[in-house]
């Protein structure tokens, strides 16, 4: 069964906003580069994470390991991407999602999807 989107805005601290802004300040180079959406993957579990370099795409639409990212240094804009990254995705079960600008519309996202374990139990006599 899919989760129904969420389009809810989440509060972001002072950091996060600053983050925000300088990756938001970008965006004039990056659409001159022919550059459409730039993204940081992320996936983690049992309390340990990973977060990709940030890899910039030249697409219609970004979907992770769907398409191949272009030649481009982005390198500069890893910390800030970072810092939008959200905390605890790596605890329990963990979790994955990517942060992404979307270069012509100058929106950042974060999709985070949510590991979880589920059992059933059954009870009867014999």
């Amino acid at each position: 069964m899919e989760q129904p989107q969420q389009s809810d805005k989440e509060p972001i601290d002072a950091e996060q906003s600053a983050a925000k802004a300088a990756i938001l300040a970008e965006c004039d180079k990056l659409q001159a580069a022919g550059i459409t959406f730039v993204a940081v993957h992320f996936d983690g579990y049992g309390d340990d994470g990973t977060t990709e370099d940030v890899k910039c795409y030249a697409g219609d639409a970004y979907a992770w390991s769907e398409h191949e990212p272009i030649d481009y240094d982005a390198s500069r804009l890893q910390e800030h991407f970072e810092t939008l990254v959200p905390f605890g995705y790596e605890n329990d079960c963990g979790g994955f999602g990517d942060v992404v600008l979307d270069v012509r519309a100058r929106k950042l996202t974060v999709e985070r999807n949510d590991r979880f374990e589920d059992y059933t139990t059954s009870t009867y006599e014999v």
